[in-house]
């Protein structure tokens, strides 16, 4: 490079002072609990293997009994907290441990939960034992299996995608679904204690889709199958009708701890609540400004309005932050403390800086990844790190194709933590790129079959009847077969005669040019019409995928080199997805916010931090969300929206330990995009800085009053 593109400030910010966090306490247990205090043995032993006890953290481990809200912010130990209260309750307050239920989201955080207290000083091997640490999931279909459901589970999304899948072609629909986001979808209505009953049914759209879940759970029923849903869907049920297995429960599990509570959605919310309704010895665990899963069900009220459940619940915040240096830590204070829906917190740093996060303003998301890339090697080849420090966050998928595709051209070691179809294989790219491949190639069966759809003629009928028209006369373009294809109306065939014209000339034009003239002509429209899609995508999500598809295509003059260039991409994506992930191997990590939560890197390159990006188009126009959301008004799910984007920029920041680089490309998809507010925010004058909170507690003020309106 040849002058340093990295600044201290966002771009276009004035001379504001950097924030830093205020240095915590060096107090621990150590020194704020005496010799001569009844526990301290207890927490002598928890110091001599290494674990020191802030005082807050200590206010948690003591509570015995009543409901204790833990507000755990980023990296202040909360996993420490719950092991240690653990072993509290048993060596300090009698507990039985077979008494104590440990919940968490994930099955590799319930397997450390439970090694850590099994390594517990002074705790002998056998109490330990005793403990139940198990995900949600996982505890609750032990209970469903000793009441004898004996169903298969349905554990891959594959397996279900595949139901999905069949079922659409079934009812003819497999071209006008994403069977992915149809069961996110439903997963989500259920999670919301949603059935089918209590479906909203008032398009054609929404007909359909109750009949599609209507029969993907009769497949399930026939097939003697659950899915991860109905674990909770069917204990719920149990809990409601059996009130001898309900007290039993009760009996049982006398003090219950919930980890990762942000992330608790409604329904497993009200199973944890009939547990501990006799003796409200529930401990939850987690930070309302990391609940950045709404789609999945996740309630950021569960978290404020905790103490209203709960009348007389103690509340503990643990403000330590022992991972990231302060100016990180400083950064993420200013960057959340614009969200009005939170319980107020400043967390302190346990690390003074020695550097500070650094902003740079790429021309677009191509130039983004070159500079990251050129410093990242730099600092593999010249300052001794390794390709594993560095992680590279993105808002949603189709923001890491430049990423992706400059990692796979430089041949740099990577991982793609993704679990969904490359870029160019989504549903709304790929038949885009179809229509490319059968201008080069127009005897290329696969591109027919990838396109046809979207000449509104089943994929199936009009494939087999290509083929059998071609068998006995092969045409230069087996495409013109559907011109004879029965039960045409005239404007039908006029349309696949414009079709036909249109592919012949594609490979003529520049590859950015023929596809404006794909959505020019009719992809647009054929999108836009289908009110399928549009009840369950956002359309700032299409139009996103295809301004993005044009973004990389303007690098290359021929098709056949586009084409080419995605092809070998989907090669390489797909010997990626069949090689064993090794979580140690030296590779620069790719993935989105979402799957960054609860992870912690030496260093973090946040992209795609502009409008319209994070914030995500879908924000910035959040007047319609899903009819299952418990939110009313336009203003309210306005402010929601936003406050989850806010959100999801903190996470982001404080998953950086050491460095930490927030990118925000000047043009995205053709267009001009200004710096992400959230970091304009923190270093905009003092009076600017009051006109947008002003702003955001105005949208605040208008949602509470909807709220009560309604």
């Amino acid at each position: 490079m040849t002058s340093n593109p990295f600044y201290k400030r966002p771009y276009g910010s004035i001379s504001r002072s950097i924030p830093f966090a205020k240095l915590a306490s060096s107090e621990t247990s150590r020194t704020i609990l005496r010799d001569d205090e009844p526990d301290a043995s207890f927490f002598r032993g928890l110091e001599s293997a290494g674990l020191h006890l802030n005082r807050a953290q200590l206010q948690a481990v003591r509570h015995l009994n009543g409901p204790l809200l833990t507000l755990a912010g980023a990296g202040s130990g909360k996993t420490s907290v719950l092991v240690s209260r653990t072993g509290y309750l048993i060596a300090c307050g009698n507990v039985d441990p077979a008494s104590i239920l440990l919940v968490t989201f994930s099955s590799k955080a319930a397997a450390e939960m439970k090694e850590r207290i099994l390594s517990l000083p002074g705790l002998n091997s056998s109490d330990a034992s005793k403990v139940t640490a198990r995900t949600f999931h996982s505890f609750f279909l032990y209970l469903l299996r000793t009441r004898g459901y004996r169903q298969k589970i349905l554990s891959s999304s594959r397996h279900q995608q595949f139901i999905i899948k069949m079922i659409l072609r079934e009812m003819g629909l497999q071209d006008s679904y994403d069977a992915e986001t149809l069961l996110s979808l439903w997963s989500a209505y259920r999670m919301n204690m949603v059935g089918l009953d209590e479906l909203t049914v008032k398009t054609p759209a929404e007909v359909e889709q109750k009949q599609i879940f209507a029969r993907y759970e009769a497949w399930k029923q026939e097939h003697e199958h659950m899915d991860f849903d109905d674990i909770l869907v069917w204990s719920y049920q149990l809990l409601s009708t059996d009130d001898r297995l309900l007290s039993s429960l009760q009996r049982r599990f006398r003090y219950v701890m919930v980890d990762e509570f942000q992330d608790t959605g409604l329904l497993p919310y009200e199973l944890l609540k009939r547990i501990v309704a006799q003796h409200r010895n529930l401990m939850v665990v987690g930070d309302d400004d990391q609940t950045i899963y709404s789609f999945n069900g996740a309630r950021n009220e569960f978290i404020l309005e905790f103490d209203q459940t709960f009348p007389g619940a103690r509340i503990v915040t643990l403000d330590t932050n022992y991972r990231s240096l302060s100016s990180i830590v400083g950064l993420g204070n200013e960057l959340i403390r614009f969200n009005q829906k939170r319980r107020p917190k400043q967390l302190r740093s346990t690390r003074k800086s020695s550097s500070v996060p650094l902003y740079v303003r790429p021309e677009d998301p191509d130039r983004e990844a070159e500079l990251l890339l050129a410093h990242i090697t730099d600092q593999v080849k010249e300052h001794g790190r390794s390709f594993r420090d560095f992680a590279v966050l993105y808002r949603t998928g189709n923001d890491s194709r430049a990423f992706f595709e400059q990692l796979v051209m430089r041949e740099i070691p990577f991982i793609h933590y993704e679990h969904t179809e490359l870029f160019y294989e989504q549903w709304i790219v790929k038949p885009v790129m179809d229509h490319l491949r059968l201008s080069l190639h127009r005897r290329n069966f696969t591109a027919m079959e990838g396109l046809i759809h979207t000449l509104y003629i089943n994929r199936d009928a009009g494939m087999s009847f290509i083929r059998e028209k071609d068998a006995p006369r092969p045409k230069k373009g087996p495409l013109a077969h559907l011109l004879s294809y029965p039960g045409l109306k005239p404007y039908q065939i006029e349309s696949i005669r414009a079709r036909l014209k249109l592919i012949r000339t594609l490979h003529a034009l520049a590859p950015v040019d023929a596809i404006k003239e794909i959505r020019l002509r009719f992809y647009n429209k054929f999108l836009e019409a289908d009110e399928r899609q549009e009840a369950t995508l956002h359309k700032e999500f299409i139009q996103e995928s295809l301004d993005e598809l044009e973004a990389s295509a303007k690098r290359f003059e021929r098709v056949e080199d586009f084409v080419e260039f995605v092809d070998r991409l989907i090669v390489v994506h797909r010997e990626m997805a069949a090689m064993k992930r090794d979580e140690d191997a030296d590779a620069i990590k790719l993935m989105t916010i979402h799957k960054s939560k609860g992870l912690e890197f030496p260093s973090v390159c946040l992209i795609g931090a502009s409008e319209g990006i994070l914030p995500h188009s879908s924000a910035l126009h959040a007047e319609k969300l899903d009819d299952h959301h418990p939110l009313a008004s336009k203003e309210e799910k306005a402010a929601a929206a936003l406050e989850e984007e806010r959100r999801l920029a903190y996470v982001a920041v404080t998953r950086a330990k050491d460095e930490l680089i927030i990118s925000s490309p000047a043009y995205c998809r053709g267009r001009k995009t200004e710096v992400s507010r959230f970091f304009r925010d923190v270093f905009a004058r003092d009076e600017q800085r009051e006109e947008s909170a002003a702003a955001i507690r105005q949208t605040a003020a208008s949602s509470s009053k909807a709220t009560l309106s309604t």
